[in-house]
């Protein structure tokens, strides 16, 4: 079982375990030992705009050096950026130092294969025993690296701004959009990528100080850019996350259009014209009932993955679906890319928004959304269900009353020390009673 990869790279507080200076300098020579198989090991690293990103760059690429490998800098660049690049210009990985949607006091590590995936568990398991090895070897950090760029460290941000213009086609002109960078690496990327494609946005929150990534704006309060829309009388508005992997949408009315909504969106789209392979879309656990239905009534079957990107693409692959995603704006077009991407995604639906020449509302208006709650408790520790007897009993109470008629999904956060318990149900009344009896269980039993 891996200690330190949770379901989206390593997390924590910048400055502590494990992301202190001893433990990231260990990551990246335990991450260069790995890709030592090739005879010239280049790695491309960027960075989102949290104060830290800056220090524990620099140390991982001097683990990295530490250990014959080069370390490439691509600035601050989104997550599916570094994806891109790693597949396309020769790297034999890329690093991400972000924490995505988390406070800026946390950051993280995620590490992207040649290929431009995520690095597949076992892999993730084996770097982990090398950093066990080197922490019991007393193996520590010995210095300061800045990581090197190319001639024009831009160019790299560049080469992949220029390629995402060219995944979607169409005639933006008519369109007036908002988009809320987050104060986050979007902030770097996105007027630049959207001047390309020639449409008409105003930008929000593209002023990053070092701690205001995701304060009060982006994806994780999307009622900001739907303000923002109304205000400005816009078509749409788009709200990225920190390291802009997701997004989400608002309508003209200033309505929240979440994951389910956008995949509803484009399944439909891509079915129209015989691109969704095999007839599929792949959700998650969290997805409403009401996608599900939705999609059913167009032809289209929804398959259920685990909560996480990584995990919708496995299934992707496995199955051959090209679509999936996530409630929370994680979208996978795996026919273009190898991993979310938030600026793709917006793309997408705009171009499908420009060519139907309708408003985003009505092209989601049949979708019926099953009443949903999530409340997220704050834990001290990560025990199995099973282990604490009055939460499992609380669990099995709710499938019981709620039977066909609706769904109980409760599982720890891959990335924060929270359990998540979501009910959905046609009954809100129940809804809230049972989510509350499981939270309050859950609370009293191993609650901070």
């Amino acid at each position: 079982m891996r200690k330190l990869f949770g379901t989206d790279g390593i997390r924590g507080v910048a400055g502590e375990y494990p992301l202190d200076a001893a433990t990231v300098y260990r990551i990246g020579a335990a991450l260069a030992h790995h890709l030592k198989s090739e005879d010239r090991v280049r790695v491309v690293m960027g960075q989102d705009t949290r104060e830290s990103s800056a220090w524990i760059a620099d140390t991982l690429s001097a683990g990295l050096e530490s250990a014959g490998a080069e370390a490439v800098s691509a600035g601050v660049v989104t997550t599916p950026a570094i994806a891109y690049l790693a597949r396309n210009n020769n790297f034999q990985a890329g690093v991400v130092i972000s924490a995505s949607h988390n406070p800026w006091r946390d950051n993280g590590i995620k590490v992207f294969g040649h290929d431009g995936y995520k690095l597949p568990d076992a892999t993730e398991l084996e770097i982990e025993r090398e950093i066990f090895e080197q922490i019991k070897d007393g193996k520590s950090w010995n210095g300061q690296s800045k990581s090197k760029s190319l001639p024009g460290e831009r160019s790299l941000a560049e080469s992949y701004e220029k390629w995402l213009s060219t995944t979607a086609c169409g005639d933006f002109k008519e369109l007036k959009v908002v988009v809320d960078c987050a104060n986050g690496a979007a902030s770097a990327v996105a007027p630049d990528l959207f001047r390309f494609c020639d449409i008409n946005a105003q930008f929000t929150h593209v002023s990053p100080d070092g701690r205001n990534i995701n304060q009060n704006c982006g994806a994780l309060h999307p009622e900001a850019v739907a303000r923002e829309v109304v205000e400005h009388k816009a078509d749409l508005g788009i709200c990225l996350d920190g390291d802009a992997d997701r997004a989400l949408f608002a309508d003209h009315q200033g309505n929240i259009v979440n994951g389910d909504a956008v995949m509803l969106l484009l399944a439909r789209e891509m079915h129209s014209r015989g691109a969704l392979k095999n007839n599929m879309v792949v959700a998650t656990t969290m997805s409403n009932m009401g996608l599900e239905a939705a999609l059913k009534r167009s032809g289209i079957q929804m398959l259920r993955a685990p909560v996480g990107d990584k995990y919708v693409l496995e299934e992707m692959k496995k199955v051959g679906a090209v679509l999936g995603g996530e409630q929370s704006g994680h979208i996978i077009f795996l026919n273009a890319a190898t991993t979310g991407d938030g600026l793709m995604t917006a793309l997408k639906v705009l171009e499908v928004v420009a060519k139907s020449k309708q408003p985003l509302a009505e092209l989601i208006r049949d979708m019926k959304i099953f009443p949903q709650i999530i409340k997220n408790i704050r834990v001290r520790e990560k025990k199995p269900f099973e282990q604490i007897p009055e939460v499992a009993a609380a669990i099995r109470a709710a499938e019981d009353d709620l039977k066909q008629e609706g769904r109980v999904v409760v599982r720890y956060s891959g990335t924060e020390a929270l359990c998540r318990v979501m009910i959905e149900a046609a009954s809100e009344t129940k809804m809230k009673k049972h989510a509350e009896a499981i939270a309050g269980e859950m609370q009293k039993a191993i609650g901070e």
